[in-house]
């Protein structure tokens, strides 16, 4: 199997994806964050900081949207739709991120990061009333569109 970020020397490179096509693309990445319940109770704005999931979405929207700035062989990728949800229980929340772009390659990576600060924003706003939070579990579930096609991992 090659590893197409490495050049025949072994050496970093930015995959040259000039002659893809340009394709509808998607990806869903999920993730989770253990938490307290006393902790919990305060996602919806009894924090000092204000409204948890609402901040979080915001900052895992921004970070899917500049994923090439802290990925270094990430391509800059124009995306079309980024959504962010979460499914809470007694002790975690659950956040899935949807990402949509055309383009030569993308959305992986963009919902991964999205997830990825979405769990970190929660960790920062609740970490005064939890400090023994875990993120956890960030994968990919599905990505859809490319030359590799359709790939689930539900």
């Amino acid at each position: 199997m090659e590893i197409t970020h490495l050049d025949r020397n072994g050496n970093a490179r930015m995959t040259d994806v000039s002659g893809k096509d340009i394709t509808r693309r998607e990806a869903v990445a999920k993730g989770v964050i253990r938490i307290s319940p006393e902790a919990l109770a305060l996602i919806g704005g009894g924090n000092k900081k204000g409204n948890v999931l609402t901040t979080a979405t915001a900052a895992g929207v921004l970070a899917a949207k500049r994923t090439y700035e802290v990925i270094p062989m990430c391509h800059v990728i124009i995306l079309d739709h980024v959504e962010i949800n979460y499914e809470i229980t007694a002790e975690s929340i659950e956040i899935t991120a949807k990402t949509v772009c055309h383009g030569r390659t993308g959305a992986e990576m963009e919902a991964l990061h999205a997830v990825s600060v979405a769990a970190l924003t929660i960790y920062d706003m609740l970490k005064s009333a939890d400090k023994r939070m875990s993120i956890s579990d960030i994968r990919l579930v599905k990505k859809s569109g490319g030359k590799s096609g359709d790939v689930s991992n539900e």
